[in-house]
């Protein structure tokens, strides 16, 4: 378009010489070639434009396999869609990047929260990711290719850092539907973590229930964060600390 607008405009200065013109048709003209070439520019997608594009394309796919796992184990998926962005980013938020030690993230899923744990600035080295999902590992793998991915059950918790040392434990980060397991069991899962981690360290849940997934356990407090509503449920944070460095089952 522009080609033909140019030579439309050397016509008409031909023709001007010969006193066939004006100077509003050559004006007139100019005004064209300029809205020619902002439309060209507009129609053309910017980088920017192509990465939301393929962002929206990759938050569909992530959506049909958890929607696709959960119809096949919906006690082990415990949601039908990955953790919203603003849901994501506020788990990330309660992450103390200061202390040392590995990060454990249960049950990443497709890695909504472990994106927002990286975007925040924790390396990739640094995060231990434990999923149960086969599918969910290789994907994980390809996303996060400098985390350590272990395919396993999160609730075993303890037995996967025994299994890798006893590693530091900064910080843990929980999608798992702790209310589908029985009591007990969600006191073990936090007992093995307050074990791996200093006095005050955070486990992070997300959680979508008006109450604590876990009581019952000496030492341990929570608070919880507003809720995010544009999250599918709405879900809230509730972050959970102790204050003894063994943590017991109150009788």
């Amino acid at each position: 378009m522009q080609t033909r607008l140019t030579q439309e405009m050397q016509t008409l200065k031909r023709k001007k010489t010969q006193g066939a013109t004006t100077r509003r048709d050559i004006r007139v003209l100019e005004e064209l070639r300029i809205l020619a070439r902002r439309t060209e520019a507009e129609l053309k997608p910017s980088a920017a434009s192509r990465a939301r594009v393929r962002r929206v394309r990759e938050r569909i796919v992530d959506e049909v396999r958890f929607l696709r796992q959960w119809a096949e184990n919906p006690l082990k998926t415990g949601a039908v869609a990955p953790s919203g962005q603003e849901l994501s980013r506020l788990m990330a938020a309660y992450v103390e990047l200061d202390r040392p030690g590995v990060i454990v993230e249960l049950g990443p899923g497709t890695g909504a929260v472990t994106q927002a744990l990286v975007d925040r600035g924790v390396p990739q080295d640094r995060l231990l990711l434990i999923e149960y999902s086969p599918e969910f590992c290789t994907l994980l793998r390809e996303r996060f290719p400098d985390a350590t991915v272990m395919q396993g059950n999160a609730y075993a918790l303890g037995e996967v850092l025994a299994e890798m040392g006893h590693p530091p434990v900064a910080s843990v980060v929980s999608g798992l539907p702790l209310f589908t397991r029985p009591l007990p069991e969600r006191q073990a899962l936090l007992s093995d973590a307050f074990r791996a981690m200093a006095p005050g360290a955070p486990f992070i849940q997300f959680s979508y229930a008006l109450v604590p997934a876990v009581k019952g356990l000496v030492g341990i407090t929570w608070s919880t964060s507003r809720w995010v509503l544009a999250n599918l449920p709405p879900a809230r944070v509730w972050a959970y600390r102790s204050a003894e460095d063994i943590v017991a089952v109150a009788a």
